[in-house]
């Protein structure tokens, strides 16, 4: 039986609960608040192009994702760019070169351990021994520890640790490795590095964030009768006997049979305020991510899609990945995008001196001196682009008190941190949720 079902929020979490809903033949209404799609992954408008708030990689483990992107009507083959487990840096002497061939697992990671360059028969050594530690673990902890603590357990040596597991648990959790759940680093790890060699791929997007996902959802959910409020702010939930009001001011209220709250936890908590027996929703600590773009004259380009980099805040070195935009999108030729995460104390010096910082740590490691100088530069800070994913931490559920009140969010309980991944399997399980409430 249909019914009427208001999502709220406009994120991949709450794209995710519209889209399954909208196939299981409910008449949906997506609000969000903001003119754009996407919540904190979306598409922003610097300088005349489309580019994202903050650069992203997918993994080919990212099934529910996928799926997703194939539902709406997305070429995969088009919109992403996918390439093998990789982390290359511009310089051997400094850094490594680690690419896995597109061998069966676990071979691929054989094989490219052994063709590795840049590490030591004891960096290697250390490599193999905690993959191998990992598996017969089954990749769970008994305790939950900081990955720091885990990879000084398995005897990870200095360079490995800095070249490999750091640059990988800041990227994947957004969070320091002396901070950062062991665990949960572990089961992004066992999906990726410990799964099918495709699982293990790294996927980057061609197209805007918007464009990728929340756009072609939106119009999914319409082709099905539903329809997307841009600009609504839902400001409360309220009650009404078993139905709920999703109130925008005093003038807009509309009755639905059930509500998705697909906002983040502080915006949840404050909707949720005035329902009785609310969810309990924690004060989260929060990790910012900062993308510098800079543009450099057309033909300035990679040798290869990205690089790791060496990022060491005492010389003034805060880039851990740079892009090259123009072999993602040819309209972007010359245009390069420069991940800092967990980015808080970078984003102290100013985007002044962030981004002359990072157009000089690009000249001196590609050894190009023109790199110094873009043409033009622009910093992007999500400040709360995540939660800080800290060893133990207890993360709600979807399910609420109410059997037609759920939660969506990358902030909700599950395997992995807050990645599209996280926000897109909390959509489909709030919607899965409402789906058997109402049989």
């Amino acid at each position: 039986m249909s019914k009427s079902i208001a999502v709220i929020g406009a994120g991949w979490a709450g794209c995710a609960a519209a889209v399954e809903l909208a196939v299981a033949g409910h008449k949906i209404t997506l609000y969000e608040s903001s003119r754009t799609l996407g919540g904190r992954a979306r598409a922003v408008e610097i300088n005349g192009k489309l580019l994202d708030n903050g650069q992203h990689i997918l993994l080919g483990a990212y099934s529910e994702s996928l799926r997703m992107l194939q539902r709406v009507g997305v070429d995969e083959e088009k919109a992403l760019l996918r390439l093998p487990l990789q982390m290359r840096y511009p310089n051997n002497a400094d850094g490594m070169d680690f690419v896995a061939p597109r061998l069966p697992a676990p071979f691929h990671l054989i094989a490219a351990l052994l063709r590795s360059t840049g590490l030591a028969g004891a960096d290697k050594m250390a490599l193999a021994r905690f993959s191998s530690a990992a598996r017969w673990m089954d990749w769970r902890m008994h305790d939950d520890c900081s990955v720091s603590e885990l990879l000084q357990r398995f005897d990870q040596t200095d360079r490995l640790i800095k070249l490999m597991w750091r640059p990988l648990c800041i990227a994947a959790l957004n969070t320091p490795p002396e901070r950062a759940s062991a665990q949960i680093f572990l089961n992004v790890l066992r999906d990726s590095l410990g799964a099918s060699r495709a699982a293990s791929d790294m996927l980057i997007p061609r197209v805007d964030l918007t464009a990728l996902f929340p756009q072609q959802a939106s119009a999914f959910v319409e082709q099905h009768g539903g329809q997307i409020k841009l600009g609504a702010a839902v400001q409360k939930i309220v009650q009404n006997d078993d139905r709920w009001i999703a109130m925008q001011d005093k003038t807009e209220n509309e009755i639905y049979d059930a509500i998705v709250v697909a906002t983040s936890a502080s915006q949840a908590a404050s909707l949720l305020g005035d329902v009785t027996m609310p969810p309990d929703i924690p004060s989260f600590e929060y990790e910012p991510i900062t993308t510098c773009y800079l543009q450099y004259p057309a033909g300035t380009k990679l040798a290869i899609p990205f690089y790791a980099l060496n990022d060491d805040p005492a010389t003034g070195c805060w880039g851990q990945f740079v892009f090259d935009r123009g072999q993602l999108e040819a309209t972007q030729n010359g245009l390069f995008a420069v991940i800092v995460s967990a980015s808080t104390e970078a984003i102290e010096l100013g985007h002044e001196a962030l981004s002359a910082a990072i157009a000089a740590q690009l000249a001196n490691t590609l050894n190009t001196p023109q790199l110094a100088m873009p043409e033009w530069s622009r910093i992007i800070t999500e400040k709360r682009a995540t939660f800080s994913c800290t060893p133990a931490l207890q993360r709600p559920q979807e399910q609420t008190e109410f059997p037609h009140l759920v939660l969506a969010g990358d902030y909700l309980a599950s395997d992995y941190p807050a990645t599209l991944e996280s926000a897109v399997r909390s959509g489909v399980k709030a919607a899965k949720l409402l789906n058997e409430s109402f049989t």
